[in-house]
């Protein structure tokens, strides 16, 4: 019963994050606005983190599961992507290695402002 009501939490979150999504003109994600409302209310202490921290566990999990159709979709879609194979993966390198550093970066600034 404990992970029924977990789901239900997120589930509901998510859900609030859909209607934010038709209601708002901006071109967010609902996942996105789904996310802040998460973030807020644990923040906030309006959800307590052992209110959802068991299914979220179980989430990441099986998180690698979750790509398993959108890898098919890809693979089915190779056609398409054959052509621009090379300067898709130039860009994923150099954007991964971009964020990389600013993380670093932003990271080590972060705990020199700590100390």
């Amino acid at each position: 019963m404990k992970y029924l009501k977990q789901f239900l939490i997120i589930i509901l979150i998510s859900f609030i994050g859909e209607i934010l999504k038709e209601i708002i003109p901006f071109p967010v994600p609902a996942s996105i606005y789904g996310m802040i409302i998460m973030f807020t209310c644990l923040g906030t202490g309006i959800i307590k983190t052992e209110q959802v921290s068991s299914a979220g566990d179980f989430l990441i999990g099986i998180m690698p599961v979750m790509f398993i159709p959108a890898a098919a979709g890809l693979m089915d879609s190779w056609g398409i992507l054959k052509p621009v194979l090379l300067p898709v993966s130039v860009i994923t390198i150099v954007s991964t290695v971009i964020v990389m550093v600013v993380s670093g970066k932003v990271t080590q600034f972060v705990l020199k402002l700590k100390n």
